[in-house]
């Protein structure tokens, strides 16, 4: 016999506790649905009637979604500085703002998640070839033509000056 959950339109209005019905929709079926009837069973203390074990996975992807937008945000980081050392009269302002916005996501990651900043140089060490090879075939250079390992601390990852005026008219 499936547990009772809220039903959908109960659930937008957080107010409401999950009552006992006979619809249960399942994670497979609708996620969007099943986090909401999840989350109304959870402000109604409906403890027993939770699916522990899909909810586990979800909060599992979560953390993963966040070690996985750190990386990228490293990564394009990395990829335009790369370019902007290795091509300085191919220079645009377009790299700069790249930059700064990456260094904004990075900051934003780790502000929302602080227990990701112990692995980030594993993640700097372990994205930087691709990163290497973004570089590599944005700038039609082989990949040889750029340090086999991450060149740059995280003082240059997140401190170093990038200027306009050095940017190519």
């Amino acid at each position: 016999m499936e547990e009772p959950v809220a039903q959908p339109s109960e659930v937008m209005d957080a107010t409401v506790a999950a009552p006992a019905t006979t619809g249960r929709t399942r994670h497979e079926d609708d996620l969007y649905t099943w986090v909401r009837e999840q989350v109304a069973l959870l402000r109604a203390g409906r403890v027993d009637a939770l699916d522990l074990d899909n909810i586990a996975e979800e909060l599992g992807d979560v953390g993963n979604a966040q070690y996985s937008q750190l990386e990228s945000a490293l990564r394009v980081l990395m990829m335009h500085m790369l370019k902007w050392d290795q091509q300085p009269e191919k220079r645009t302002p377009s790299w700069i703002y790249s930059i700064r916005e990456q260094r904004r996501r990075y900051a934003r990651i780790l502000k929302k998640s602080p227990g990701l900043k112990p692995h980030r140089d594993a993640i700097r060490d372990d994205i930087y070839p691709v990163s290497r090879d973004w570089a590599s075939d944005e700038c039609h250079l082989p990949p040889d033509e750029f340090p086999p390992a991450c060149p740059y601390t995280w003082d240059d990852l997140l401190e170093r000056p990038f200027d306009l005026d050095s940017v190519k008219s």
